[in-house]
């Protein structure tokens, strides 16, 4: 399987204006093909190829006075802008015909340079390397240093270079892992475990572990605000609100990668340690629309869920999860009667049939890890029926961490 290691780069003020450039002429061919396909529709033409779109708007445009400055940069960037265009094209395509899960997808965009994200890609031909010093060799750039937290543990196909909204730089390195030698690596384990994701408590376990919710974006609201006030008060175009804007986004920053690392860890442990993990499909983006939804995103539960998710799939771990709608906190795990639903306030209850008094969330966890039909043979394997493996999704280029932190 393929996974993303980040790493932070720090380049000089030479590299900062190279890369503005490059971000810029990627941006520029990505927004001439989307015109370009937008044209030929309310023309009623058909959609020019990928060939005739480099043809016409790379190498063509490049011997033109006003289009020159695009052979400034790397080709192989402007090539992965316009595969970038014809993925977004396909997406939105394979979303209106329903072949792709998911929420809808909406027809490509025109880029900005104000957008909080600018990247370009190089791929292995565009000749970019690793120097015997450790930095990061890079097409029309230079060498950039960069902050190693960790051993690549195999050669990268290809580098994302990103600059976030809190004017940071990330090289994204796409690797090739072998699934056997991460698999071997991986300690074997008879433990299953059931989690119920909550808001008091972040994570129950089946086993009566309670993990805390570090509430990252309350712990921080005082701060917030006070940027966002000074922000609020800059006039607008001014350099001084430029440099408000940067302090917010800063100050977010640091509150999505503490969020973000305390997932990693907690998921790395789970799987690490158990052999079968069950946690419940929750409908995280209408639980977003309730009075809660500030909570429920500081808890960031589809990125843990998702983080879960490739990690079994790499480590040969099952993962399962059951209907969002399966009465977990109403159901007497002792002896399996339902009880019927109970306010949030309730914590504690006493089975009306068998007079077992439950924590809410530990017979919770107990019911989700039951209902997954969870169980271990004698040779380790995970075994239950009907199993449905953990399926990684592809989150595209804004999958990968923006910290020092792999997956």
């Amino acid at each position: 399987m393929q996974l993303r290691y980040a790493f932070r780069l720090y380049p000089n003020a030479g590299q900062r204006t190279a890369l503005a450039r490059a971000f810029g002429c990627a941006r520029v061919v990505f927004n001439d093909a989307v015109r370009a396909r937008e044209d030929a529709r309310k023309a009623g033409q058909p959609f020019p190829t990928a060939g005739q779109l480099s043809r016409k708007l790379i190498t063509e445009a490049k011997r033109s006075k006003e289009r020159s400055w695009l052979g400034e940069v790397s080709a192989v960037v402007l090539q992965q802008s316009l595969r970038d265009a014809e993925s977004a094209y396909r997406n939105f395509f394979a979303s209106l015909k329903g072949a792709r899960k998911g929420p809808k997808t909406g027809a490509p965009r025109f880029k900005s340079r104000k957008d909080a994200r600018q990247s370009i890609r190089f791929t292995a031909n565009a000749r970019w390397n690793i120097t015997g010093s450790g930095r990061l060799s890079l097409p029309k750039i230079g060498a950039v240093k960069v902050k190693w937290s960790r051993t690549l543990p195999s050669a990268p196909t290809s580098v994302t270079v990103v600059k976030d909204a809190a004017g940071r730089y990330f090289a994204s390195f796409v690797i090739d892992t072998d699934p056997a030698a991460d698999q071997a690596r991986m300690a074997q384990t008879n433990r299953t475990v059931g989690i119920d994701l909550g808001l008091n408590h972040f994570a129950v376990l089946s086993d009566g572990t309670k993990i805390d919710s570090p509430r990252f974006l309350r712990r921080a609201e005082k701060k917030l605000k006070k940027a966002h006030k000074e922000l609020s008060r800059k006039r607008k175009g001014s350099k001084n609100r430029a440099k408000a804007r940067l302090k917010v986004a800063r100050a977010h920053s640091r509150v999505a990668d503490a969020r973000r690392e305390f997932h990693h860890q907690l998921s790395t442990r789970l799987i690490s340690e158990n052999q079968g993990i069950a946690v419940e499909d929750l409908s995280v983006a209408g639980l977003a629309r309730t009075r809660l939804a500030k909570s429920v995103h500081d808890a960031g539960w589809a990125q843990f869920i998702r983080m879960l998710e490739y990690r079994a799939e790499r480590y040969g771990r099952t993962l399962v999860k059951i209907g969002r709608f399966t009465p977990t906190s109403q159901t007497c795990s002792t002896c399996g009667v339902v009880d019927g639903p109970k306010p949030l306030n309730v914590r504690e209850w006493t089975c009306s049939a068998c007079g077992t008094v439950h924590d809410r969330d530990h017979n919770a966890a107990l019911n989700v890890k039951t209902a997954a039909g969870l169980a271990v043979s004698a040779c380790r394997a995970p075994v239950r029926p009907e199993p449905v493996l953990a399926q990684r999704e592809e989150t595209g280029s804004h999958g990968f961490p923006t910290g020092n932190r792999a997956a």
